[in-house]
């Protein structure tokens, strides 16, 4: 496999919608093992150096009947897909009946067929590990019933959108503990010693078929987390924690294997400190949405071994598409500051070509969007400027501003530097709306004296 740089950029597909719009284009059945090789040369030559081809797994017949009768989810696939059928409901890629390549997509053979292909080009290859459930057709319900928290037929009687009955026992359904039950999956038991060893076995089959997994909702395995949702019904909290048995052991059997947690709550630190390699940063996300520079300069005044373990993104499979949510301004503003700070970057297929509607995971296809050639051009300059070896390894540092006792505009921008070797950027940022001025203080003390031009990466004008 390619070796992961110090900060990776890394972009998400939607696996079966994506080649739902390539079979369509092609006008013949597209799936992993027949992608035609422009379309990821395509990719490799923004200079990505990782895809996440998300819901690969085997979707579950199960989950998509409960889907089907859940008139919420129906109305969101109806707003995103204005034409939908049933049959579009292909199951939550997070509802995972086995952890086996889905035959539509491809076939284990498919997906090492992509992943030849991309490391031909230089890229790695992620998938999703889902600890916290699985579906209710998956064959540990019947196998291994003791790897699930459980509940009695009263509960199910009485809470029957937490617990359900399957033949003669009765399971609880997978949660957040800030949110309503999933009605879709089972919830596993992160207690049950013998799970730790079966979730070992399962992640080192994903492992052999790819370069690191994003771990969906991490932070709900961790032993202070999932004692307080579940109580009594775990049994006994371990000694030991989830990932800290889980991450090390599969590191030492594949090394350079990555693992990237998608985390909230403010526990990225705790679970960078039990081995993950990144973790979502959704607090640059929010404030980039709703505060003001000060408070987006703040949070980069943090260590920088916490800032380069954390993972930046404006959109994702689970946020509304950054076209849609920030103006055009703002949305370059936000898309230069998730791209060129320290940690991995994560940019969603559709993103760059301007998609406003995210269709909900489980559906299979979505709607037609004419293709937004501004927004393309803005981000094929800004990966070219990013496909530099400054960014994957180089040394970044935050920069003072100051203004004038008449002007505090400066307090709208952030600024920050990186280094390697004999490359240097500088980039500086306008998070408001309106004209700044400000001294920017750059740490590169030994150009001092010297005349030097600054070149600008989007509109190639040159400053000495």
């Amino acid at each position: 496999m390619p070796k992961w740089p110090r900060y990776p950029t890394l972009y998400e597909i939607d696996t079966w919608v994506w080649l739902s719009d390539l079979s369509q284009k092609a006008g013949t059945s597209v799936d992993l093992s027949c992608v035609p090789s422009a379309e990821w040369d395509a990719i490799a030559n923004y200079g990505f150096d990782a895809v996440w081809l998300m819901g690969v797994w085997e979707r579950s017949p199960a989950g998509i009947a409960v889907a089907n009768r859940n008139e919420n989810l129906l109305s969101d696939f109806r707003r995103a897909l204005p034409d939908f059928q049933l049959q579009d409901n292909v199951g939550s890629p997070y509802c995972v009946r086995r952890y086996v390549v889905d035959q539509h997509l491809g076939g284990p053979a498919g997906l090492a067929a992509a992943r030849k292909d991309l490391a031909k080009r230089r890229m790695n290859l992620l998938l999703d590990f889902v600890p916290n459930h699985v579906a209710p057709d998956h064959p540990w319900v019947t196998e291994h019933p003791e790897y699930f928290v459980r509940g009695n037929f009263d509960d199910a009687r009485n809470d029957p959108t937490s617990f359900i009955n399957i033949e003669r026992s009765t399971f609880a359904c997978g949660r957040d503990p800030y949110f309503p039950a999933w009605p879709d999956v089972l919830q596993l038991n992160a207690f049950q010693p013998d799970l730790r060893q079966a979730v070992f076995e399962a992640v080192s089959t994903i492992a052999n078929q790819c370069d690191g997994i994003r771990c969906d909702m991490a932070m709900l395995l961790l032993n202070p987390i999932f004692e307080r949702t579940w109580g009594s019904r775990a049994g006994h909290r371990p000694a030991t924690e989830y990932w800290k048995d889980l991450i090390p052991a599969i590191k030492k059997a594949y090394p350079g294997f990555l693992f990237i947690a998608e985390a909230y709550w403010d526990l990225e630190w705790e679970l960078q400190q039990q081995g993950f390699d990144f973790c979502y940063d959704k607090k640059l996300y929010d404030r980039l949405e709703h505060s003001d520079a000060e408070d987006i300069r703040l949070h980069l005044c943090a260590d920088l071994a916490y800032q380069q373990k954390l993972l930046r993104f404006i959109e994702n499979h689970d946020e509304p598409r950054a076209a849609a949510t920030f103006s055009p301004e703002k949305l370059r503003s936000a898309a230069v500051t998730m791209a060129t700070l320290p940690g991995g970057r994560l940019l969603h297929e559709g993103q760059l070509v301007g998609r406003k509607i995210r269709p909900p995971v489980f559906l299979g296809r979505r709607p037609q969007e004419p293709s937004n050639h501004e927004w393309l051009a803005f981000y094929t300059t800004l990966l070219q400027a990013l496909d530099n070896p400054v960014f994957r390894d180089g040394q970044w540092s935050l920069c003072e501003r100051t203004g004038w006792p008449d002007n505090s505009s400066f307090q709208d921008l952030v600024a920050w530097t990186w280094v390697k070797n004999d490359d240097r950027y500088l980039i500086i940022v306008n998070l408001s709306g309106s004209t700044v001025q400000a001294r920017v203080h750059l740490p590169w003390r030994e150009l001092a004296g010297e005349t030097w031009r600054l070149s600008d990466a989007f509109s190639g004008a040159a400053y000495a």
